[in-house]
C-alpha cells in the first residue's frame, strides 16, 4: 500500500458550480487535477452525501441549501477529476463533515508517512477531515495544499488554514 496518500475532499459539482459553488472553487479544479496526476502515492476521494430529508437534519436547519443529494448530478465528483481514478482509488461517502471511515482506513496503512488534503471547503470539510486524521494518527504528517483548496469565502479559507497551522498541520 501507499506510504503517502492524497485525500481529495468533496470536489463535487454542487460545491464547484452547483447550489453551493463559488468562483474560488471553480478556480482550483485544474490545480486539483494536476495534483492528482502528479501524486506519488494513493489517491482517495470523499463525497459529501445527503438524502431527500436533508432539510430536516441539523445541518439542513443551519445550512438550508439542499446539496449533494445521493445519486444526483450535484453529488457526483467533478467529471475531469473522476476520470483520474485508477484501481487503487477509494471513494468514501460521508454523512458528516469529517470522515471517521477515512481516518480508520488510513490508520490501517502500514508505514503511512503523510496524508495531503486538497479540495472543498477549506473551512468545513477540509479542516474537519484534517483534524480527524490528526486525532487518529498524531505522528503521521498531515498536510493541506492551500492553493488546491477553497473555502466558503476567501476569509474563512484563510481562517481555517491558520487554525490548522496551530494544530500542527502543515500548510503548503
Amino acid at each position: 500500500m501507499a506510504k503517502n496518500v492524497l485525500a481529495v475532499i468533496d470536489m463535487q459539482n454542487d460545491f464547484i458550480d452547483g447550489t453551493l459553488g463559488t468562483k474560488e472553487a471553480e478556480a482550483i479544479v485544474e490545480r486539483v487535477a494536476e495534483q492528482i496526476r502528479g501524486f506519488d502515492g494513493q489517491v482517495v476521494y470523499t463525497r459529501d452525501t445527503h438524502f431527500e430529508d436533508y432539510l430536516s437534519t441539523q445541518e439542513g436547519a443551519k445550512l438550508p441549501v439542499t446539496h449533494c443529494i445521493k445519486d444526483t448530478k450535484g453529488w457526483q465528483i467533478q467529471a475531469d477529476l473522476m476520470a483520474l481514478q485508477n484501481e487503487d482509488t477509494r471513494i468514501f461517502d460521508k454523512l458528516t463533515f469529517g470522515s471517521v471511515e477515512l481516518a480508520q482506513y488510513l490508520k490501517e496503512i502500514a508505514d503511512l508517512e503523510s496524508v495531503t488534503l486538497i479540495g472543498l471547503c477549506t473551512d468545513i470539510c477540509v479542516i474537519s477531515n484534517a483534524m480527524v486524521i490528526k486525532a487518529f494518527m498524531p505522528e503521521v504528517t498531515v498536510k493541506v495544499k492551500a492553493d488546491c483548496c477553497a473555502g466558503v469565502t476567501p476569509q474563512s479559507h484563510s481562517n481555517a488554514l491558520e487554525a490548522m497551522k496551530m494544530c500542527q498541520i502543515e500548510i503548503l
